[in-house]
């Protein structure tokens, strides 16, 4: 009786130190990560319930494999998640809502803010998207040139 209560102890006492760590994590990187969600979604930075739940989404997926990302960095992991869940609601965020990139369509959104606000390679965008990367390439200056027409 007493193994099983010294291995239950040290079970709890390794989710204590993965929350632990889970919460260190995203008190340092929830705050980027929201901006992330709230580029993507095209709303207002003081009101954005679509982006708070995509990232709600991506923090608790991402927490689901905290044990299995050996080494992997948790801040690329959670913004992939966050990418692949935008993407495949895309259809929900049609219309900006009067977020700087509104004027853009759900795709050219997810194509800018991973390239150039986030700095995500071509190639890894791309295989992130399941796109070629000509198309990256494409959507990424259709897009910038669409901004510029706009401001």
């Amino acid at each position: 009786m007493r193994e099983s209560n010294s291995s239950h102890t040290g079970h709890i006492a390794e989710n204590t130190a993965r929350t632990r760590e889970f919460h260190a994590f995203v008190a340092g990187a929830s705050g980027r990560l929201l901006r992330v969600a709230t580029l993507l979604t095209a709303e207002p930075a003081h009101r954005n319930p679509l982006a708070q739940g995509l990232l709600t989404g991506a923090l608790a997926h991402t927490y689901a494999h905290w044990d299995r990302l050996r080494g992997e960095d948790p801040y690329q992991r959670t913004r992939s998640e966050l990418a692949l869940r935008f993407a495949r609601t895309a259809w929900r965020y049609q219309r900006g809502r009067g977020g700087v990139l509104a004027a853009l369509t759900p795709q050219e959104r997810l194509v800018v803010v991973l390239r150039l606000h986030e700095g995500v390679a071509e190639e890894q965008t791309a295989a992130l998207l399941g796109l070629p990367e000509e198309r990256i390439r494409a959507v990424c200056a259709r897009s910038v040139s669409h901004l510029r027409e706009a401001s």
